[in-house]
């Protein structure tokens, strides 16, 4: 072979070639060491606020410094933080944002379960004091630039029906014979329809919307998993796309009513949604309704499915990354019941690093096709 007419083995033109680039270039993949890095220096790093937020979901009453050091080896930046039903005193709440904030992470979300009150969700006496705690939270959400507060609204829920190992691991199974013959049963005295369900759901929101506004705070409203009309005696809502539109109707366009967008919900109910995860990501998506996510997979859709890890479901969850930045989504994605691997407790940090590894290489991969 003639050295000279092969630009790789000819050492005058790798030298010149070298003191064009610089020494870096010159070493392992010939360029591609180059190339990589001005891959790199256009990419969205994760705290540019035009770039999706990952972030998980963290029990504000039991989590512990250890787990907050975990989170920060891992990389995590944003937390959505649960309150439960106690009573959350403002104090309390900055305490707790300060104490993420020594381990960097900024709270995207909060949850306080007043909303799940069932005088709330039924209409029964007395719900006007648990709405106005639910206020309250609102409020001091709004005082400590805590931007979504992410709520739902179907009571008398089952959520699963089974615990099962799929792949070694063990995840929630839910099977609607499975619900419908060995797990239902009437919670209350009597049935409740939908027309009560909805006039309860209004109430609520015209409560409690005005106040988000006044604090800038978003209201993020989850889907009902799973996605069944009525479970237990109670009608559900948030089961399918016209659920969504007639709650945003009820909100009249404010630009503080949105969706918690659960894709693994969404998957369960496959075509009975009236549209599919991807529809629903440019719709509400495309108009900014979109104000956080769960980034969940399922092995398939109802009648029976088997909560997954995200890369072991049947959804393809890099499209669903991929079309998050398509309507340039920037707010959080957080793992949504991580699976439990071996020695997993607590806030499972080994699926918690498993889940947020793979969706860091997703939203980079997102980030760099998408532009």
């Amino acid at each position: 072979m003639n050295n000279k007419s092969h630009p790789l083995l000819n050492r005058r033109a790798f030298v010149e070639m070298g003191l064009g680039l610089g020494a870096s270039a010159l070493w392992p993949g010939n360029g591609l060491v180059l190339m990589a890095a001005q891959r790199s220096s256009k990419r969205l790093e994760e705290d540019d606020p035009a770039n999706i937020k990952l972030a998980h979901r963290l029990n504000a009453r039991s989590i512990t410094d250890d787990d907050l050091l975990f989170l920060k080896q891992i990389g995590m930046r944003w937390a959505r933080l649960e309150f439960g039903t106690e009573e959350t005193p403002f104090e309390y709440l900055r305490a707790t944002q300060q104490r993420c904030a020594r381990y960097g992470m900024r709270i995207f979300s909060g949850v306080h379960y007043a909303y799940r009150s069932l005088k709330v969700q039924l209409g029964q006496p007395g719900r006007d004091q648990d709405i106005e705690t639910y206020r309250t939270f609102l409020r001091d959400l709004g005082r400590l630039e805590i931007p979504v507060a992410s709520y739902d609204f179907h009571p008398a829920n089952t959520y699963t029906t089974n615990q099962v190992e799929r792949r070694g691991y063990i995840a929630r199974e839910f099977s609607i014979a499975d619900f419908r013959n060995k797990v239902e049963k009437q919670h209350f005295e009597r049935e409740y329809s939908a027309e009560e369900i909805w006039a309860h759901y209004t109430y609520f929101v015209k409560a409690v919307l005005p106040v988000a506004e006044e604090t800038g705070v978003k209201l993020a409203l989850h889907p009902d998993d799973p996605p069944i009309a009525k479970m237990n005696g109670v009608a559900k809502l948030f089961t399918h796309y016209d659920g969504y539109r007639q709650a945003e109707k009820i909100a009249g366009g404010s630009g503080n009513w949105g969706l918690t967008f659960c894709v693994g919900t969404w998957s369960e109910g496959g075509k009975e949604m009236g549209k599919d995860v991807f529809e629903m990501i440019r719709d509400f998506g495309g108009r900014g309704k979109i104000f956080e996510v769960h980034f969940r997979n399922v092995s398939s859709p109802l009648p029976h499915f088997v909560e997954t890890f995200p890369d072991d479901g049947y959804m393809d969850m890099y499209q669903v990354m991929k079309a998050l930045r398509e309507v340039r989504f920037n707010g959080a994605a957080e793992p949504d019941h991580v699976p439990q691997l071996a020695g997993d407790t607590g806030v499972r940090r080994a699926g918690t690093a498993y889940c947020i590894a793979y969706m860091r290489a997703l939203l980079r991969r997102a980030n760099e096709e998408v532009g």
